[in-house]
């Protein structure tokens, strides 16, 4: 297991940027690292995936506007997002996937609001 420490959310305008990155407290090489996020009266959704091989997944609503990338020798995994509209007010969970085990972090607030 690792802990997981999101960073970089905030309030940003229609239109605008956001760099979220997680640093984890042991190694990350052989994990699968993700991001997801949930908005009040939902369900946790699936953002993005990079697995141990630099693989990467997005779900359908990213439609290009962000990626994800990862640096083991730092244990960080960042998640770039732009474009960003109302829809993409949620809070942000990094997550580092082993088989099944799954270790989550508390997530950082990212509104999109002018």
């Amino acid at each position: 297991q690792v802990q997981l420490v999101e960073s970089g959310g905030g309030l940003v305008e229609p239109g605008g940027s956001l760099r979220l990155s997680c640093v984890a407290s042991g190694s990350i090489s052989d994990k699968a690292m993700g991001w997801y996020r949930q908005a009040p009266g939902n369900q946790r959704e699936f953002v993005a995936e990079i697995n141990s091989g630099g693989i990467t997944s997005y779900g359908d609503f990213v439609k290009g506007r962000f990626i994800i990338s990862r640096d083991n020798a730092k244990k960080t995994v960042h998640l770039q997002m732009s474009g960003l509209n109302s829809g993409d007010t949620a809070v942000y969970f990094c997550n580092a996937r082993f088989l099944f085990l799954n270790d989550w972090g508390q997530g950082t607030q990212v509104t999109v609001s002018s």
